[in-house]
């Protein structure tokens, strides 16, 4: 067994036990390393020590039960192992920068530290290679765009490090102004029916330490509106990574770190490098969820 497939299973465990006392020595004992050793690789591997992460991953559900179940804070508080309403609020409002009651009595999206899928790390795929791991099914191609396509939305500073996800906990501003897009979707001219929404990443003008980001949706070529920020996605090569989830939610959540996480090693392994461009691709669909990243590819020979 190689040492990070000891490490998922113990990431597995964790995730499986969130609302029980998790020891150490029981996480050890399921990775078959000694205590020591399981929490030095770790932390190598997951990026945090074994006690932060459990704390962030029984914040996240709890995070995830206060907007999903009808029971009062407290016991969602004593059912993830926090000794009281204070100290689970002390907690929660450190990771997130807000309190439980504010966040339940609240439309924000929260920006979790996700569940690691550490295969993702290690395993490599051709193009037009379909690859499924847990819960998610990517795949990498290449697709040449013959004509420009135009979207209308509006867009704001973010932090680029909340568009990297996975790793950060903080209040979801892209998901913010994706809500504020479909208040005033309606009222964009020229819109495509069944067309895709589409959020476009870019460096541009924004200040150190952040990109711009515009939620918008398609329009007939070349269509501008008054009032709304505009964007054209240029005839070119891209490098597209498709993915789909068993819901929306995972989909630009968990799924969304763990393609970026594939698609770095990715890149690097086929010696190419991204723009400071990246856009992601929404699609209406009935069943599983599905989104692209688009990247226009650069050789880095």
């Amino acid at each position: 067994m190689h040492a990070w497939e000891a490490i998922q299973k113990s990431v597995d465990y964790i995730e499986n036990h969130l609302t029980e006392d998790i020891p150490i020595d029981k996480l050890a004992e399921t990775a078959s390393l000694s205590p020591f050793y399981f929490q030095r690789l770790f932390s190598r591997l997951v990026k945090k020590p074994v006690c932060e992460y459990i704390k962030l991953r029984k914040l996240a559900q709890a995070a995830d039960d206060l907007k999903t179940k009808n029971t009062r804070i407290i016991d969602t508080a004593v059912n993830y192992g926090f000794s009281s309403h204070a100290n689970f609020t002390r907690a929660f409002k450190e990771v997130y920068g807000i309190t439980p009651d504010e966040y339940r009595t609240s439309d924000v999206h929260l920006n979790q530290f996700v569940k690691p899928e550490l295969i993702l790390n290690y395993v490599m795929v051709d193009e037009n290679v379909p690859l499924v791991t847990d819960g998610i099914v990517l795949e990498v191609t290449r697709r040449q765009l013959a004509t420009p396509r135009t979207f209308i939305g509006i867009e704001k500073e973010i932090p680029i490090k909340e568009l990297i996800g996975g790793t950060e906990t903080s209040i979801s501003y892209a998901a913010k102004l994706w809500n504020e897009f479909h208040e005033i979707k309606p009222k964009i001219p020229h819109l495509i029916e069944h067309g895709n929404e589409f959020g476009a990443l870019y460096i541009g003008n924004a200040k150190e330490g952040y990109c711009t980001y515009m939620a918008g949706a398609e329009v007939e070529y070349r269509t501008a509106a008054e009032g709304y920020s505009t964007f054209e996605l240029p005839a070119a090569e891209y490098i597209v990574c498709g993915f789909e989830a068993e819901s929306f939610e995972e989909l630009t959540n968990s799924a969304v770190y763990k393609a970026q996480t594939f698609m770095e090693r990715w890149m690097k392994k086929h010696k190419l490098a991204a723009t400071d461009f990246a856009g992601e691709m929404y699609y209406p669909t009935d069943g599983c969820a599905y989104l692209e990243h688009w990247m226009r590819p650069v050789t880095t020979d």
